[in-house]
């Protein structure tokens, strides 16, 4: 494809799809060029560089999360439904994860959200210091969630480049740790259970379980509204 008929655009819905499957390391200029059908040189016509990318890629995975309407009477939910939002789009590109500790990313995908969520708690009754502190809770959480799957993502495919089985490698390593943890009685009571059958695992509910009670502690110095009923919201995760 000639640099004339390439668009930024396409160029970065491409990086979105390339990032999807093969992470942060896969990306480069000349992979790229391979999917557009286009010289390496003719994507610099568009992007500066790989980290100039790398933003364009992020800000638009941002704008994927969609917004749940203000409701100040039952913020909980909303704010539930912005993180349970927030945490399928970071399952769907865990390359994300990655990028937010090695790149400096900014944008007006991410600004959107950020603008939404303090929103969620100002409309709420907090003040402007308290909605910061309570959304980059929320997020933090959030982030903190995603990183076993994108660290399981991002070993899969390292394994997969070294000529080995990532199943079998992450099946050696549950059964090391299984080893490691057989001298400590909390952990040994819950082996054979099931708390932890897939590597970086996390178990069952315990997303939900911690988001609520992380959500359960966030109130207004004030008072506000904050006593928002714990009906669940359109696209909350359970």
């Amino acid at each position: 494809m000639p640099r004339d008929t390439l668009t930024q655009e396409q160029i970065v819905r491409t990086a979105v799809r390339l990032l999807d499957e093969e992470g942060l390391e896969g990306l480069n200029m000349r992979s790229l060029g391979k999917r557009l059908g286009a010289a390496a040189t003719a994507v610099y016509w568009h992007v500066k560089n790989k980290d100039d990318l790398v933003l364009l890629a992020a800000d638009r995975v941002w704008q994927e999360v969609e917004l749940p309407p203000l409701d100040p009477e039952d913020w909980r939910s909303t704010a539930t439904a912005m993180a349970g939002r927030l945490r399928e789009m970071l399952l769907r590109h865990p390359w994300l994860v990655q990028a937010i500790s090695s790149h400096l990313l900014w944008g007006a995908g991410k600004a959107r959200y950020d603008d939404h969520l303090l929103g969620v708690f100002e409309t709420a009754g907090f003040t402007a210091q308290e909605a910061d502190r309570a959304a980059g809770a929320v997020v933090t959480y959030v982030l903190g969630n995603a990183l076993g799957a994108s660290a399981a993502a991002c070993l899969t495919r390292r394994f997969r480049r070294a000529g080995e089985d990532p199943e079998e490698r992450f099946r050696e390593t549950l059964a090391e740790a299984s080893g490691a943890a057989e001298a400590f009685p909390r952990l040994r009571a819950r082996l054979g259970t099931g708390a932890a059958t897939e590597y970086a695992g996390a178990p069952d509910g315990s997303y939900a379980e911690g988001l609520r009670a992380l959500l359960a502690g966030l109130r207004p110095a004030g008072g506000g509204t904050a006593s928002g009923t714990s009906r669940p919201a359109p696209g909350a995760v359970r």
